[in-house]
Formats: C-alpha cells, structure tokens, sequence
C-alpha cells in the first residue's frame, strides 16, 4: 500500500475511535472532573461503611422502625360486608371491587350469610367483548398506516385482564350475574398470564390478517365475517380455561342462618334483576382527583371501555375534599364504593396500613421527597393502580376525617384481615378516583355531565389498567 494513503488510513481510523472520546467531553457530559467530584462527596466514615455493607448485604429497608402510632380498625361510620375475595394472579381487582359493592348490598338486602358472585363468569364475557373491541378497532382503523398512533396502541393492548368502572357496567347489565358456586374459579382464571399470553398471539395475528384482507379489497360484510372466525377461536380457548358460561341455573337462596328460604331456576339476566336490578351505567357517577388537569371540567378517554358498543369512560375532575363528601355521604348511607388509588405506594402490607410515614427514606438515602401530588403524576411517579371498595371512615368531633378503609380483593391472609386502613393524609395523597350513586353528588357536578367533556387519548399514561 501507498505509504501516504497507510498513513491517511491511520488518520481516518483514529479521528472515528477518538470521536466517542471526544462526544464523553462534550457540554453537559460526565467527565473526569465532574466524576472526581461526585466520588468526593460520598462519605467514607466507619458508619458509612458499616451502613454500606447492611444494604449490600440486605438490600434497602425503609421501614419507619420509629412509627408507633398505627391506625386501629375503630370506625365511626362502617359499611357492613361478609366474606373477603382473593383475585390470586390475576389483574381483576376491577371486577372484584364492583361486585363488592354489590353483594354487601344483596347480604344485607337479603339477612344473607356470606355470598360471593361468580367473578369467573363475568370475566369470560369481559375477554370475550375485549377481543370484539380490539378487532372492530382494527377494521374501523385498516385505512391508517401501521405507525399510525391509534393502530400502534392497538397492537400493544389487544387485551389484558385489567380494566375499570365501564367493564363492570357494561359487563353485569348485557350478561347478567351468576353465584360463584354455578361457575366456580378454574386455574386459569386465577392464573391469567398464559392465557392473555395466547390471546394476544391469536388477536394480533387475527389483527394482521384482517389488514391485509382489507387491502386486497375486501369489504366490510367481508372483514365482519373473517372477525367472527377469529371470534370463535377466542371463545373456545376461553371455554378450555374458564368453562363455558351457564344460561340457566337452579340456585337457592340462604338466610344468615343458613336456612334455605328459596330455590329458583334463573338466567344470569334474570338473577341480575332480581337481586341487583338498577342501571349501573346511569345511575352511578365517576369522579377523578387530578390536580395535572383543570378541576369541575368533564373528560372521556378514547377507547376506554370493555365493549365496542359500550360507553367510553367518562368522568367529572374534582379537588379532594369534594370526593370526601361525597364518600362520607355514601358510607353514611350503608352504601359502599368502587374506590381505586396508588395502593403501592407507603403501604405496611402486613399490617394493612397505607401512612406518609411508613417509610423513613432520609435516614438511609438522605432523601427527602418532597413532590406534589401534581408534580408526581406530571412525572409519572404515580397514578392510579388498584381498584377497592371504600366501605368506612372515622370521623372526628369536628365531622373531618381521620382514617378510611376499603375492603381489598387479595384475600383474607392479606393486609389487615383483607382491609386496608388508610390515613387521611394518604388519601389526599394517594386516591384517584371514586365511582358514586348520583344521590350523594352535589348538584354542580351534576350539571357538568351535561357538559361536552374534554377528550383524552387512550395512550394518556393516567389511564392505565386498575390490577
């Protein structure tokens, strides 16, 4: 070789190895100096390395070893119920919370023992309707490109077995309910991993096919008929885990007791009517605390329901202290709530507490974390996860309160017996959103349903799944 074009080569070869060095020392780059700095800072006393060698040995332990004051189980105002539900594996803490709320009310309607609605039934049909949602979207959207940000959002939750209010409504009012012991838990439905797993496969795949059918012509009564094959194949995979859903049933009736009062042959529908029969999707009220967006303005969230020919979910934004009121109205009341939260966050899992002082961070990290409820969710640090039922709160002399409890869905060896006792100052901190009958809503948010709500996209990170 040239000796002049070896010599070149060399230049060549070492500006492209040197350029990563030289892009390490570019403004706002972590460079010697600035590495120098930060690992003279850190402190290297006897106690810092006795401190450093617990956590490499233990990992990081927060707990407030100080905290003595726990909040008791006493409760001015209590919601009677029977009986605690455990969701296992599964992420249908939504469902488990608004059937709750309705078999406390059937217990007590009825001087009922303990009772539970078969939670599996429901789910069959909500999988079932998820998969009509998902492939109806993709023929609705077989126009748009593959990076389009609907058809993306699309494939990424084809389904899942998360959800919130609107699953529950729309769900119990086309499909009726049925007692736990007419279609009973199976492996699957407490385990819904592989299952959601293999649906997604099947409803991406369905997805794909009924594109591409669409490009080469196919027309819509076309596209509806392949929709329907790939429908078939969802409902015998469900009916592989889950069983198939009963249409008729004999069940009979127990008092407190024990005592048989009645035995009857109903449909779900009609058992639905029978013991719960109102209109879940219009008589019962969303509100949301959300301090990132304007407050007594109406939102609905694209996509946001269970069903294709449901009801996108709509709620009305309110400060806290007006969620309060409402809540204290219904407990008062004996009636309980669908209630969801940051259950994750400063919670005692043994003890079934959620305290801002549960958690001591600055003794170990001094760090203290001082950002807003505003300023977390605007971070994505926190929203909202899990779906309970609000069901007690003490008040105090003044008629403020000072402790709330929800009835939980992760059994009863869980937290506190199954609840969980929430300080108030969690609740501010921590609660997102409340689903309440219309008669405990002021009349101003009323009016605001009448309103044209604001829309919100499906993707809008606050609107993930309650699990």
């Amino acid at each position: 070789m040239n000796k002049k074009i070896f010599v070149a080569s060399l230049a060549v070869v070492a500006a492209f190895v040197a350029e990563p060095i030289q892009a390490q020392t570019a403004k706002g780059a972590i460079t010697p100096q600035v590495l120098a700095e930060i690992r003279a800072s850190q402190p290297n006393g006897p106690a810092d390395k006795a401190l450093r060698n617990a956590v490499v040995a233990n990992g990081m332990t927060f707990v407030n070893s100080a905290k003595t004051d726990f909040p008791d189980a006493q409760f001015s105002h209590r919601v009677e119920s029977k009986g605690i539900t455990d969701q296992q594996s599964s992420g249908r803490c939504w469902l488990f919370t608004g059937m709750n709320v309705l078999r406390a009310r059937m217990i007590t309607d009825n001087n009922m023992g303990k009772f539970f609605f078969s939670h599996n039934y429901s789910f069959f049909w909500d999988q079932l309707e998820k998969a009509n949602l998902f492939l109806q979207g993709i023929i609705d959207t077989r126009n748009k490109p593959m990076d389009d940000k609907m058809v993306e959002w699309l494939f990424k939750n084809p389904i899942g077995d998360g959800g919130q209010y609107t699953g529950v409504s729309e769900n119990l009012m086309k499909y009726g309910l049925v007692p736990s012991e007419v279609m009973p838990e199976t492996r699957n439905s407490n385990n819904t991993s592989a299952l959601n797993r293999i649906l997604s496969k099947v409803l991406r795949q369905g997805g794909m096919r009924l594109r591409q059918a669409a490009e080469q012509g196919a027309g819509e009564a076309k596209l509806d008929t392949q929709k329907k094959e790939i429908l078939k194949r969802v409902y015998r995979i469900l009916v592989l885990n889950l069983g198939e859903p009963p249409t008729e049933f004999t069940w009979s009736m127990r008092d407190a007791s024990g005592k048989i009062v009645s035995t009857e042959k109903y449909t779900p529908q009609s058992f639905y009517q029978k013991f719960v029969g109102e209109d879940l999707r219009e008589d019962y009220v969303m509100v949301m605390n959300d301090p990132s967006r304007p407050y007594y303005k109406l939102y609905e969230i694209d996509y946001d329901r269970h069903t294709y020919d449901g009801k996108n979910w709509t709620y009305v934004n309110v400060p806290i202290e007006d969620i309060k009121q409402m809540a204290i109205a219904s407990i008062r009341d004996s009636t309980m709530m669908y209630y969801s939260c940051d259950v994750g966050k400063e919670l005692d899992r043994t003890r079934g507490v959620l305290a801002m002082d549960n958690n001591d961070y600055a003794s170990l990290l001094g760090e203290d974390f001082t950002m807003t409820k505003k300023e977390r969710i605007q971070t994505f640090d926190s929203g909202s996860s899990h779906a309970m039922t609000l069901m007690a709160v003490d008040l105090d002399a003044a008629g403020k309160p000072t402790k709330w409890m929800v009835e939980n869905s992760w059994g009863a060896d869980n937290g506190a017996q199954g609840y969980l006792i929430m300080t108030d100052e969690w609740f501010d901190a921590y609660t997102f959103r409340l689903v309440v009958k219309k008669k405990y809503v002021p009349a101003k948010v009323l009016d605001i349903l009448k309103t044209k709500p604001t829309r919100l996209p499906a993707w809008d990170p606050m609107f993930a799944d309650e699990q």
